[in-house]
């Protein structure tokens, strides 16, 4: 097939979009739970489902996905007590039952799809170096001259994705990602409240670092404020505020 067959600007076509949301994991930092982030799995997905696009959810293992708790309207914590989209997707039993059993990376046929999301989490983090499977269909993606977009720390997957030429897919690319300013208010916050002694961090690596050092040119808006960049088929949002402006570039990328 070539790539004039599978070009993603179709206005004939319904376009279809994969999702990928992390596997359960336990951090190696901290010894806690971790997964992916709800609003960076709903926002993208409200905004596309609006535009009546087809949106399948995987993640690199299949099965039972499980959010990051702070990622819940309903924790205790109150941290996402406003996002009202998140709390209607999880309130709805068809939407929900989503991630009970999630289809494995391997099994997503590009062919079939105009673009991949990857969302974030604190999961990605511990478990994406390991997410072979996503590697190969992350470049396959860009490399098809299909939309490849990965968010807050989905965007550790940049970090193993390499071009069939052996370079890493972000080299000389403009990206955003989880910022360093956030990783060190995530840091205090934590420190402050006890949860961690001052000499342990939330993540293992990060990601405005890793990205610079490969060579992107990393840029970001400031902390917590929602923001995404395009580099040609590339897209990559800041943070789990970002859910919506990254879903609205994918959509412009679609022709939309």
């Amino acid at each position: 097939m070539s790539l004039k067959d599978t070009n993603v600007v179709n206005p004939s076509k319904r376009k279809r979009v994969a999702i990928v949301i992390a596997n359960p994991a336990v951090s190696t930092t901290t010894g806690w739970p971790v997964g992916f982030w709800w609003s960076e799995l709903t926002h993208p997905y409200f905004e596309m489902a609006e535009k009546g696009y087809e949106i399948e959810v995987f993640s690199p293992n299949g099965g039972k996905c499980e959010p990051d708790a702070m990622s819940d309207p309903r924790d205790a914590s109150g941290y996402s007590a406003s996002d009202l989209i998140s709390l209607g997707f999880i309130h709805s039993p068809t939407h929900a039952a989503l991630i009970e059993n999630t289809k494995k990376v391997a099994d997503i046929d590009v062919n079939q799809f105009d673009a991949i999301i990857v969302a974030g989490g604190q999961s990605p983090m511990f478990t994406f170096e390991q997410a072979t499977d996503l590697h190969q269909k992350f470049v396959e993606f860009y490399e098809a001259g299909k939309i490849a977009c990965a968010l807050c720390h989905g965007v550790a997957i940049l970090k193993y994705a390499k071009l069939s030429n052996g370079e890493y897919l972000a080299k000389g690319k403009t990206v955003t990602g989880f910022a360093n300013v956030e990783e060190d208010f995530a840091d205090n916050a934590v420190w402050d409240y006890g949860m961690l002694p001052r000499d342990k961090h939330v993540m293992p690596w990060r990601i405005e670092d890793e990205l610079k050092q490969l060579g992107a040119n990393y840029i970001q808006a400031g902390t917590w404020r929602g923001f995404a960049v395009r580099d040609g088929n590339l897209i990559t949002g800041q943070q789990n505020f970002s859910g919506s402006e990254t879903a609205r570039l994918v959509i412009q990328a679609l022709g939309e």
